[in-house]
């Protein structure tokens, strides 16, 4: 087979020929332009090229040969191409239901996957530091979800926690965000992968009424915390402002876990230093900062 420029041409995709120049647009304008198309080989298989081409001018000025370099980039644009495919779908799914999918390194501390960044609309630099979802937080919930972020890396289990981000757009909602290790066959993490609904998405009126980061504190949370800060219930009544009778309805699981006088105990508690980490799954841990 002789090779010409018009055998080349003939190759190109249909679709694509339209913006390669004809040999006598090369010759009569000098031009050659760099170009990535698609190239139908003889046997029907199709590649991905990418072309990088250089006039060459007689003394006179007018082009007297052409030149081109070609590389087969299909590996590289088939790739590009499913990452874009991916990006829009995890646009379409922040867009129409306001969940956010991404992963993160095994090193968390490394920063957020930019996806976070890019769906919700923080710039990269602001959610790196701390990590998005503790970057995005409210001021007072900021120091709760970082420290529920990092007990829930430590434990290398799935776990799960509940905030509200403040949203650049001025919104602030309520997400629940779960963190499963990606592991290899030695069980070492090799990523995170991230999913974060919005904590509420039946829009049921519960999202105000709901306490910061109260899921799954009990009655022997409590007790176990006002130990930790040797306390007696009356101290945690008075810090409260409950009666006594309460707080001991409260350690005893027999008040209602989702009322307004738990939500208070929880408060004092956390006002004097004491954190409710989650790990192993979503387990309630305690600690005194």
């Amino acid at each position: 087979m002789r090779p010409s420029y018009d055998l080349f041409l003939s190759l190109v995709h249909p679709d694509d020929r339209v913006e390669i120049e004809t040999t006598a647009q090369v010759m009569h304008d000098g031009i050659l332009h760099d170009h990535t198309y698609r190239l139908i080989r003889p046997g029907g298989s199709l590649r991905i090229l990418s072309g990088r081409g250089e006039v060459y001018l007689a003394a006179d000025g007018r082009p007297r040969a052409a030149a081109r370099i070609v590389l087969d980039v299909t590996g590289q644009e088939q790739l590009a191409r499913a990452q874009a495919a991916e990006r829009r779908r995890k646009q379409a799914l922040f867009e129409q239901a306001r969940v956010v999918t991404h992963t993160l390194p095994s090193l968390p501390d490394a920063g957020e996957a930019p996806d976070f960044a890019v769906l919700t609309g923080f710039s990269a630099e602001a959610v790196v530091p701390d990590g998005a979802s503790a970057a995005a937080a409210l001021d007072e919930e900021r120091l709760l979800w970082r420290e529920t972020l990092e007990a829930g890396f430590r434990s290398g289990n799935t776990f799960t926690s509940v905030g509200t981000l403040a949203l650049p757009d001025g919104r602030r909602e309520r997400f629940q965000t779960t963190l499963v290790p990606m592991r290899d066959v030695d069980g070492t993490i090799l990523e995170w992968i991230n999913l974060v609904p919005p904590a509420n998405p039946e829009g049921d009126g519960a999202t105000e009424e709901a306490a910061e980061f109260d899921e799954g504190i009990e009655g022997f949370h409590l007790r176990v915390a006002r130990g930790l800060l040797d306390w007696s219930m009356t101290d945690l009544a008075n810090a409260s402002n409950l009666s006594f009778s309460t707080i001991r309805r409260l350690e005893e699981s027999t008040e209602g876990l989702g009322n307004r006088s738990r939500r208070a105990a929880i408060t004092a508690l956390r006002a004097a230093g004491i954190r409710f980490p989650r790990v192993d799954g979503g387990a309630v841990a305690i600690a005194k900062v």
